[in-house]
């Protein structure tokens, strides 16, 4: 079981995507993401999104949001079990992460880009603010089955 956290940065319109193109044997190769990573020993959701959004980009976000959780089993490596999180607080500047390219897209762009079939169901839902908890089922990178409870 694998526990991770994702989360989406807005500021004026945007929203703050990672491109994956830096890292080897990414699972993520090639698509655009929001920011996150797997906890740590003893941490909270929120402790791993905040040192996963400050280790990915250098931004310190504060309050972070969450807005539901993601069931991804038998996904690669593991079944993975994501918490979504936005923010809109925060400091730093940006740095040159070694995971890709960070870039601010205008919200009405993120889902032209590159992103994992899921992600175009459940960014929807995030403008929305819809609070959810989504199971999807990859065979390789194909999306197979999905399904969600609204709360």
């Amino acid at each position: 079981m694998i526990l991770a956290t994702l989360c989406y940065l807005h500021h004026d319109q945007r929203t703050l995507m990672l491109h994956r193109v830096k890292k080897e044997n990414d699972i993520h190769a090639g698509k655009w993401n929001g920011l996150g990573g797997k906890f740590e020993p003893g941490e909270t959701p929120e402790d791993c999104v905040i040192r996963e959004v400050r280790e990915e980009s250098g931004l310190e976000i504060r309050h972070p949001k969450l807005v539901g959780l993601l069931t991804f089993p038998q996904f690669k490596d593991g079944d993975w079990y994501v918490f979504v999180f936005t923010a809109t607080e925060f400091d730093g500047r940006l740095i040159d992460s070694n995971e890709g390219h960070l870039q601010w897209i205008p919200d009405a762009q993120v889902e032209s880009l590159p992103l994992w079939e899921s992600d175009h169901i459940f960014l929807p839902w995030i403008r929305a603010g819809k609070f959810f908890s989504a199971r999807f089922v990859y065979e390789g990178d194909a999306l197979k089955e999905h399904q969600v409870t609204f709360y």
